[in-house]
């Protein structure tokens, strides 16, 4: 492709997505270990989900939040509520009063390609005029957040620049359609950027709309996976199943007798490989269904029904 018609391409996209990218303002109140009372005022980008007046925004912007005001693209400056929002993957759901709102095009983001140029949009460090705009390229996929033991969903990594303020809104394909919701920045490192991608967000929106939080499905098993050495000692070809570290006591897989030493090989139809895959694979099954757990022990190929549950909650961060 010519240089200029990239650059036309990049210029559409940016005016493309630009009216449905909000500024949102929020100010948490508190206390510093019984003195005086605080104003914490945050900064973030929210995208138009829907035109009925739902947005997508990070969580650790509005959670705890006693005043939410959404700056709307065409001027207008709303206050929002908090629908709800998820820890674990840094998605908020906001509301604001309105039906006329410039949704924006979401993509398939299962179809993203390591490579492929993409746009991050946003209000960098919540500067006035307008959303700014980052051209980099999806430089990983699945990624877990640096710092976080575990995560719900992989992150599509760009070295798009996404600076402060500029989190929480879309990452964008050459289509124009949103195919992420930028999430965080690596302080320590350059060119590194991190995306929900936006399947998992568009789960993510329905839950908290419906529940006002996130029910994943739990079964109580720690994991990890077989990795050669470790598949070498159990016989086994690296990367055939999940072996379970840990049996959580009194949890479903408790009860219906999984042990640790146990090697997880599929839930359902769905392999489990990773634990990613894990994941997926349990998504599938509603809180309180019956979980087929096919695992082998001591070479012997089992399978149990495990009764899901809704996992138990994060640690607070305070």
């Amino acid at each position: 492709m010519p240089l200029i018609d990239l650059e036309e391409r990049i210029v559409r996209v940016v005016e493309s997505v630009g009216p449905s990218v909000a500024n949102v303002d929020s100010l948490r109140l508190g206390h510093r270990h019984g003195f005086r009372p605080f104003a914490r005022p945050a900064q973030a980008s929210a995208l138009v989900l829907e035109k009925g007046g739902y947005l997508i925004t990070n969580e650790h912007v509005v959670e705890g939040a006693a005043r939410l005001e959404v700056h709307l693209s065409d001027g207008r400056s709303l206050p929002g509520e908090v629908v709800g929002g998820d820890e674990a993957t840094d998605v908020a759901l906001v509301r604001v009063d309105a039906s006329d709102l410039p949704a924006a095009t979401l993509g398939r983001s299962e179809e993203l390609r390591v490579g492929q140029v993409v746009v991050a949009v946003g209000h960098a460090l919540g500067l006035p005029g307008g959303p700014t705009a980052s051209l980099g390229v999806v430089s990983a996929l699945g990624r877990p957040l640096p710092g976080t033991d575990f995560i719900f969903e992989g992150l599509v990594q760009t070295d798009a620049a996404i600076n402060p303020g500029n989190s929480g809104g879309p990452l964008v394909d050459l289509s124009g359609a949103v195919v992420g919701i930028n999430t965080a920045m690596v302080p320590f490192a350059q060119g590194v950027g991190f995306a929900i991608p936006i399947h998992a967000v568009r789960r993510i929106a329905d839950e908290l709309r419906t529940h006002g939080r996130v029910v994943r499905p739990w079964i109580g098993v720690m994991v990890a996976e077989l990795r050669p050495e470790t598949a070498r000692q159990y016989s086994l070809e690296p990367r055939s199943g999940l072996l379970v570290a840990e049996v959580v006591a009194r949890s479903p897989s408790h009860r219906a007798g999984l042990k640790a030493g146990d090697v997880l090989v599929r839930v359902g139809p769905f392999p489990t490989r990773d634990v990613r895959e894990l994941l997926e694979a349990l998504s599938r099954f509603p809180v309180g269904s019956e979980v087929p757990v096919e695992f082998r022990r001591r070479g012997a190929l089992q399978t149990v029904t495990v009764p899901s549950q809704e996992a138990p909650e994060l640690p607070s961060k305070e």
